[in-house]
């Protein structure tokens, strides 16, 4: 009995945990329609496999956590998307693109960005 309890106890955990909670279907890496209708939008665009665009993994995480229903942060993995590097025109991953509720592309930046400069530009936009 107490086994038992045990177990249901750490489902029950598990199950509450954010940590372990699915994440958003925009960061899956899969390729998305950007930018999103009426959002201010973030797109970072690289691939789970390459050095720099691992770090910015947690930041992207973190910003599509905090930002939900204010601001679209995106990920499109290239590596296993390919026929998405010619829709952005990139030289280089990581590559961050910006877009305003409009849908206007305002910014992009090249390589690792930090999450107290991305959340600087997203706040500029009106994402608050």
């Amino acid at each position: 009995m107490k086994i038992l309890r045990l177990l249901l106890a750490l489902i029950f955990l598990a199950a509450a945990s954010p940590a372990l909670a699915a994440p958003s279907p925009l960061i899956s890496g899969d390729p998305q329609e950007v930018p999103i209708k009426g959002m201010v939008t973030m797109v970072d665009i690289g691939a789970k496999a390459c050095i720099p665009c691992k770090m910015m993994i947690p930041v992207i995480e973190s910003l599509s956590e905090e930002y939900e229903g204010r601001a679209a942060i995106v990920f499109i993995d290239v590596w296993k998307n390919p026929d998405e590097t010619p829709k952005y025109s990139l030289r280089a991953i990581p590559t961050q693109i910006f877009y305003d509720k409009d849908g206007n592309e305002v910014m992009r930046h090249e390589g690792y960005f930090s999450k107290e400069e991305i959340i600087k530009i997203l706040t500029k936009l009106g994402a608050e």
